[in-house]
Order: C-alpha cells, then structure tokens, then sequence
C-alpha cells in the first residue's frame, strides 16, 4: 500500500509539472508569435495578426491543473510553507498534539473542498458551462483537475494521520526539517563589517 500510495503522489507531482511544460510552451509559441508580427510590421507596415486562440485561457487552465495536483506531492516532499516558530519551543508531546489536530483540520477542509468542487465540476457538465475566449472549453474539464488534485490532497492528508496515529512522523518532517542546524554560523568580523 505505501509504494501505491507514494507512485500515486509522484505521478500527482509528474502530471503537475506537464502542465508547467504546457505554459511554458503555450507562452514560448505566443512570444515567438509575437516576434513575428513586430518583424512583420517593421519591413511590410503591417502586421500579420497571429496569436494562439485563446492561450490566455489555456494558460490559466494549466497553471490551475499544476497548482493543484502538485499539492500533494509538495506535501510529501515537506515543500509546504509551515510556521513552526511556537512549535519548535514545545515539548514533543505538546508538538504532537498541535500536529496531529493540523494535519486532522487541514484534512477536513480538503475534503470539503473537494467535494464542493466537485459538485461544481457535475454542475458545469450538467448545464454546458463554457469559457468565454476565442475557443469554448466546457468549463467542467478544468475543474475536473482542481477535483483531482484535491482528492489526491485529501488522501495524502489522511495517510498522514494514519501514519501519525501508527506513531511514526509526519513525511513532512523528512524533508527539509532543521536545514539551518547544519549550517556553520557566520562569523562575527562579516557581520560588524570587518
């Protein structure tokens, strides 16, 4: 079940980063795009008018289809911004304790969340939602991505109160946790300016 779920999150995070690819192609064409009609308007006096229908759009789809099904691998990886500054200074029971309720309050939300974007997805497919640009895309199609995200979030989170329920550590803990220990401190004489 773990590798199940640990495929599951970094196909989430693989699918994330084709929509980052997708920008950046969809944004590289209208930049080449542009260059061509800015070319064209200096040697002819005119410019040919060519752009991608609706990238504008697309765009906006991609990076809410990235934002979204990167959640959950984020998560895993401990890429999220957490402010452990009260934490820190608890004991490890108290700090426990503040996780578990987190992580149990974040996981309640995102069910929610998901499940209210859900039935908005099911209400844009039932009356034919469609974006206003140059090309209608029915709206339930990228919604369908925030769905998908979110379930995966919503898994994730509960794997990680079953795993902080067994007793062991959040993942989140794994990655990136005390970076500034390590760290040798800056000498005095840098700081003084010396």
């Amino acid at each position: 079940m773990r590798s199940f779920l640990d495929g599951l999150y970094r196909v989430s995070g693989a699918i994330s980063a084709c929509f980052i690819v997708g920008i950046t192609i969809i944004v590289f064409a209208q930049v080449l795009l542009n260059i061509v009609d800015r070319l064209s308007s200096l040697f002819t006096g005119s410019a040919i008018g060519l752009s991608i229908p609706s990238y504008a759009d697309f765009t906006g789809f991609f990076l809410a289809a990235a934002s979204f099904f990167a959640l959950a691998y984020t998560l895993r990886e401990g890429g999220h911004i957490r402010v452990t500054l009260f934490i820190q200074n608890t004991s490890p029971g108290i700090r426990r304790f503040i996780e578990f309720w987190c992580v149990g309050l974040a996981a309640a939300v995102t069910l929610y969340f998901a499940w209210y974007t859900t039935l908005l997805a099911m209400e844009a497919y039932e009356y034919d939602d469609l974006s206003s640009g140059m090309i209608p895309v029915p709206l339930w199609i990228p919604q369908s991505s925030m769905v998908a995200g979110l379930a995966v979030l919503s898994i994730a989170l509960i794997d990680e109160l079953f795993g902080m329920l067994s007793g062991a550590h959040p993942s989140y803990h794994n990655k990136g946790e005390n970076l500034l220990e390590d760290q040798e401190p800056i000498p005095t004489s840098i700081l003084d300016g010396e």
